[in-house]
């Protein structure tokens, strides 16, 4: 494949399918498949380059008080859990979600003109279900031991998690403990037939509220860092029973992220499927949303998967098609609000006092009942 640097600063990636992959008969499959990205990391990209061209924008924005969320797409083995979760080798080797933490807490500590709280969720969505994977409780030997994760929805089409819990991280070392918690756990829980990273959806929650001392508004935000499930299509042989299973709903799962994907792309669409998968419901924000979303496209550069490279690509591509409308998260805390006003009234009666010389009851007299 070739890279090449385009004037835009738009890099553009061209898979060249050689003739012998069309085992010799005269068809007429394309050669060439050109597509263009924001950035091309190749193999030898190291861990730093990839988070402050990636994740920092994005983590900027979410201390902002904007949602973010960053997902890595791909097959298995071609380095989503690397590129997101990083290796355990080395220190230089650590991935977005560590770095990401540092980052931000780094950027915590220095604004003191805020109070900042953390929180995080780890989420895993196996089979369609979601399981807890920050639960503190107790060890898990199997996946199924875990907190079944629900999905509930209010009249507002806001979507709430019910036993997924959030845990409160109030400083770097907190938050990597988490971390390492939620991987234990999801390592665990694998079957010794495969890997955990390839057969499941992770997502990694950071959640910011931030509030000026003295202020009754709150700011909210979000990132969702998502490791998917390998992209690969099964093959109609060698896969059978529990990992057919799997596959399927790996697929189908997939497949319902591409049809809500195709959905936002379409000018006219009023109806986005969300709802059909447990993924698309939890990323529903994220996506054609409230959000400033980033994809993580991971290739595998080599002679046999040249069909799943293409169709990763493509996917990138109409992924890139979608518009997303990033708003800053502020709310008043009604709380504080109350005893503002309460403070206000009281000064008011006291000044009314002053003025007209006699004390102000809470009561109304009777003309005034009447009036």
């Amino acid at each position: 494949y070739s890279v090449d640097d385009d004037e835009k600063a738009l890099s553009s990636l061209e898979i060249i399918v050689p003739r012998d992959l069309a085992d010799g008969f005269v068809n007429n499959k394309r050669e060439s498949y050109k597509f263009k990205f924001e950035k091309i990391f190749d193999q030898e990209a190291k861990q730093d380059v990839v988070f402050d061209s990636i994740a920092k924008p994005v983590a900027e924005c979410v201390l902002a008080g904007y949602n973010g969320t960053i997902f890595a797409y791909g097959q298995t083995g071609s380095g989503k859990t690397f590129t997101i979760t990083g290796g355990a080798e080395r220190y230089s080797d650590r991935g977005i979600v560590p770095r990401t933490l540092s980052y931000i807490f780094d950027e915590l500590q220095k604004d003191s003109s805020k109070v900042y709280t953390t929180h995080v969720s780890y989420l895993e969505i196996y089979n369609e279900c979601g399981y807890d994977l920050l639960d503190p409780r107790h060890e898990a030997s199997r996946l199924e031991d875990l907190p079944k994760v629900t999905i509930m929805e209010d009249p507002d089409q806001n979507i709430h998690l019910k036993n997924l819990s959030l845990q409160q991280a109030t400083n770097e070392e907190e938050a990597l403990n988490l971390l390492f918690l939620g991987d234990t756990n999801r390592m665990i829980a694998e079957t010794p037939m495969n890997q955990a990273s390839s057969r499941s959806h992770c997502i990694f929650t950071i959640h910011i509220s931030s509030k000026e001392p003295g202020s009754a508004t709150i700011r909210r935000s979000k990132l969702h860092l998502v490791d998917l499930a390998g992209s690969e299509r099964v093959a109609k042989t060698g896969v059978g029973g529990h990992l057919l299973t799997e596959a399927k709903y790996i697929n189908l799962s997939l497949h319902y992220l591409e049809q809500v994907i195709i959905a936002l792309a379409e000018k006219n669409r009023s109806h986005i499927p969300y709802r059909n998968s447990m993924m698309t419901s939890v990323l529903r924000d994220s996506l054609g949303g409230n959000c400033m979303t980033t994809m993580i496209a991971t290739l595998s550069i080599d002679k046999r998967n040249i069909d799943e490279s293409i169709s990763t690509c493509r996917f990138a591509q109409r992924v890139a098609l979608i518009k997303n409308e990033a708003v800053l998260n502020e709310e008043i805390d009604p709380r504080l609000m109350i005893v503002q006003l309460k403070k206000e009234i009281q000064e008011l009666k006291d000044e009314l006092a002053l003025v007209t010389g006699k004390e102000r009851t809470s009561e109304l007299s009777q003309e005034e009942l009447l009036q």
